[in-house]
């Protein structure tokens, strides 16, 4: 699969003290990118500075005066995509270039894949403390329980769809927050298309976006989907 026919968004929600490495790692990836930064820092001046700096990558950062959420700026992202291949990845490159390549080969046989960090084969490089690895096992049960969905890992951020699949559920999903993965995922299976979980080599980044009042968010959002 060529590069050139992939797109991937990456939400960067006040990330200008760790955006500089993701951006020379991405600086080899011949698709799109686009950015979305909604905070209130430099993160859009940063990544303007380097795509003036590398012409000849195919860099777009999209900029909004307020907070979208995680959902809603990977769904800001996907609706100005172009190829037929979209992905979406964090900021704080716990999953690298490499890996996303890898999920993008996988489009070939089905619509979507998602990298896992809890499927036998991944590999975990740093790993997360024990109350977040519990807390993470704790939300993949309520997800089953409420879902259906047998993915061990729906909040990985490392995910990669064909655009024909994406543009069949993104005008249905509600979430814009944390829950957002959760509901794409159940769409998706709503809808009969096929996603596979792959083991993704993965590392822990510290300074994690997710804190106490995200989790609650979580799982008000997640009850409201289901409940209505």
């Amino acid at each position: 699969m060529s590069q050139a026919d992939c797109t991937l968004v990456i939400p960067a929600y006040n990330e200008e003290a760790r955006i500089g490495p993701l951006l020379e790692e991405l600086s080899g990836f011949s698709g799109d990118l686009i950015f979305v930064c909604d905070g209130t820092d430099a993160t859009s001046a940063v990544i303007g500075a380097f795509a003036d700096d590398h012409p000849s990558l195919r860099i777009r950062c999209l900029t909004f005066p307020s907070r979208l959420g995680k959902g809603g700026g990977i769904v800001a992202g996907i609706r100005e995509a172009q190829t037929p291949y979209i992905g979406y990845m964090d900021a704080d490159g716990s999953t690298s270039l490499s890996e996303m390549e890898r999920l993008f080969g996988c489009l070939a046989t089905v619509d979507g894949a998602i990298g896992s960090r809890w499927l036998p084969g991944s590999v975990l490089t740093a790993r997360q403390d024990l109350k977040r690895r519990v807390e993470s096992r704790l939300f993949n049960l309520m997800v089953r329980l409420l879902f259906g969905l047998d993915y061990r890992d729906t909040q990985c951020g490392a995910k990669v769809f064909r655009r024909e699949a994406l543009g069949a559920v993104i005008p249905s999903i509600r979430s814009t927050g944390f829950e957002f993965d959760v509901e794409l995922l159940w769409r998706f299976r709503q809808t009969g298309y096929r996603v596979e979980e792959i083991p993704i080599t993965w590392e822990n980044r510290d300074e994690s976006k997710v804190g106490a009042g995200d989790a609650e968010a979580m799982l008000r959002g997640m009850l409201r989907l289901r409940f209505g």
